[in-house]
């Protein structure tokens, strides 16, 4: 359990970061540019500031596309003029007006359907709000010209793997067995699943909080037949928790064209431990985003980058 201590000192790093990102506010407005690449993030009203840090700094790197916001339900009307100003009023849909189909609501799912959809005819990159760019993204940039999917990684060691591999290293497993993680859980049940036409190929251990999603590739079909797989091998209740969009985000963009798990050493989720010299993107993950300075000091360098 958190002890009180810990909670304060958690909002006394929060209320400093705060104080750091609101300095995007005086950075130039972006130019936003109808290249049919889009940037797409959730937002809600206690994150604006994070999330103008997290796609002024990608825009500003990547110098395309244009932004598309999904509200989790709390902008308000100030928040909504902040955006349009300094992202170029971008489109903003409501979570209530996403199709959930057949996924369970919650659990950013109708951040992911979203963007399927929008990926018909659009290369869309998902960006968290608590993502930082800190340099050039060659591979990224590399990615969206050659029409492949990509992904950061979860971990270093995170490689695309068969389906068929995952079957045999968990046969005999029993998924619905009680505390298993919702993630481990669907890993060892992924070689049972069974989705018309055969999309199910492979799958790589990533992190949903940084992903391109080529056009036309997988879609609703594959990410909906997914979930009603889940919901048979592993229970409705437990792939109803945090983090079933992710292992979604994950399989979707492993069985695209050619899909790319971006380099750990330039691209990589912050653990509380120095960032390499040439790290490019970090994605501060909540267990230890406000660990030490470095959330802050990314800010303050990213915002530094994108002038006055």
């Amino acid at each position: 359990m958190i002890s009180f201590a810990d909670r304060l000192t958690w909002h006394a790093k929060r209320l400093r970061h705060r104080r750091v990102a609101a300095r995007v506010l005086a950075t130039p407005p972006i130019r936003q540019v109808d290249d049919g690449v889009v940037l797409l993030s959730m937002v809600g009203s206690a994150v604006v500031l994070p999330a103008l840090v997290a796609i002024k700094s990608l825009h500003a790197q990547l110098g395309r596309g244009r932004v598309a916001l999904l509200d989790d339900g709390s902008l308000t009307p100030a928040d909504r003029a902040t955006f349009a100003h300094h992202l170029g009023n971008p489109a903003i849909t409501h979570i209530r007006d996403v199709d959930l189909g057949a996924a369970p609501p919650g659990g950013t799912w109708e951040r992911l359907l979203h963007l399927l959809d929008l990926r018909r005819d659009q290369y869309v990159i998902q960006v968290d709000s608590d993502t930082v760019t800190l340099g050039a993204l060659p591979e990224v940039e590399q990615a969206i010209d050659a029409g492949r999917d990509f992904t950061l990684r979860g971990e270093a060691e995170a490689a695309l793997v068969e389906v068929e591999a995952l079957r045999d290293r968990y046969r005999g497993s029993d998924p619905r067995r009680p505390g298993l993680h919702v993630q481990d859980a669907a890993e060892e049940a992924m070689g049972q699943v069974a989705i018309a036409g055969g999309a199910l190929r492979r799958y790589a251990r990533g992190c949903s909080g940084f992903a391109g999603f080529a056009p036309g590739g997988p879609g609703r079909t594959l990410a909906e037949g997914f979930s009603l797989e889940m919901d048979r091998l592993i229970g409705r209740e437990r792939w109803s928790r945090w983090g079933s969009e992710q292992v979604t985000s994950n399989l979707v963009v492993a069985n695209g064209s050619d899909p790319l798990l971006l380099p750990y050493d330039r691209y990589c989720n912050f653990e509380d431990r120095p960032l390499p010299a040439d790290m490019r993107f970090v994605h501060f993950i909540g267990t230890c985003r406000f660990h030490g300075s470095a959330y802050r000091d990314a800010t303050r360098a990213s915002i530094a980058a994108l002038g006055h």
